[in-house]
């Protein structure tokens, strides 16, 4: 399986608007980030999790020219608010395009998106996407491989992560509890978000971070989801071995199936 990140930035995006801070004025490619999303592509499919704002850019620059699914984590407005530009993937490929998403998400996204859902196809009197919800809570079977939902806390509220064979994507998260620790045993790769140095009520710190991947044990933790006080080379400095920071534009590969 191959996984692009698309992005690994927070909510505003890096560089921010209006800031002159040393991340936001970085010549470092590294320092440049989208909304944070990965695209994870296997027996011939491309699966994305979260349609950031900036989905249009994210596809154009990494030559994404089909969506077979997508995996929702939740329903902020920087993971859900690109949905509407998979219209063009709907119309390529002439189809909707299932989605999967907790029982929050689902309801936001048929609240603020209810003109792209498959039941409402009827009503469409222009180019829309169409998308075919699923609430999901347990695991499922998505193209040959298992997808199990990883309940999550953020900001004391739950989402969803995902494990996809050997590997898992922990984003957002503030907290991950015992019993979901329990299912990401034994990973090849696992993407876990890391805000900032600073501890924050919302999201793990990058010291909060590297404790749960020294806890979870996988064989590389790559962190996501950074604000512009991260500097990409300073940080990276301080890592230890078997953790990383990621990039846009970032591809790894991992190689068992189940």
């Amino acid at each position: 399986m191959k996984i692009t990140f698309l992005g690994t930035g927070t909510s505003t995006g890096v560089p921010a608007i209006g800031c002159d801070c040393p991340t936001c004025r970085s010549t470092d490619p590294r320092d440049k980030r989208f909304r944070s999303s990965v695209l994870l592509s296997f027996a011939g499919r491309n699966v994305l999790i979260d349609t950031t704002p900036d989905l249009r850019l994210q596809a154009l620059n990494n030559n994404i020219k089909r969506l077979d699914a997508i995996l929702f984590t939740h329903s902020h407005a920087d993971h859900v608010f690109g949905l509407d530009d998979i219209r063009r993937f709907c119309l390529l490929q002439n189809a909707a395009i299932p989605c999967y998403a907790g029982q929050r998400c689902a309801a936001d996204i048929r609240r603020v998106f209810d003109y792209a859902l498959i039941e409402n196809v009827h009503l469409q009197k222009s180019f829309c996407p169409l998308i075919d919800l699923h609430e999901v809570d347990q695991p499922f079977e998505l193209f040959g491989r298992r997808v199990q939902p990883i309940p999550l806390i953020h900001a004391g509220e739950p989402i969803l992560g995902y494990r996809v064979g050997e590997f898992a994507y922990c984003t957002d998260c503030s907290e991950i509890p015992a019993d979901s620790s329990a299912l990401l045993g034994d990973l090849d790769v696992l993407v876990l978000g890391a805000l900032r140095t600073k501890p924050h009520p919302a999201h793990l710190s990058i010291s909060q971070a590297i404790q749960v991947a020294k806890r979870l044990s996988a064989r590389h933790t790559f962190f996501i989801h950074f604000g512009h006080s991260v500097r990409h080379e300073d940080i990276s400095r301080e890592l230890p071995d078997g953790i990383s920071l990621s990039y846009d534009g970032l591809c790894i590969e991992t190689n068992r199936k189940d």
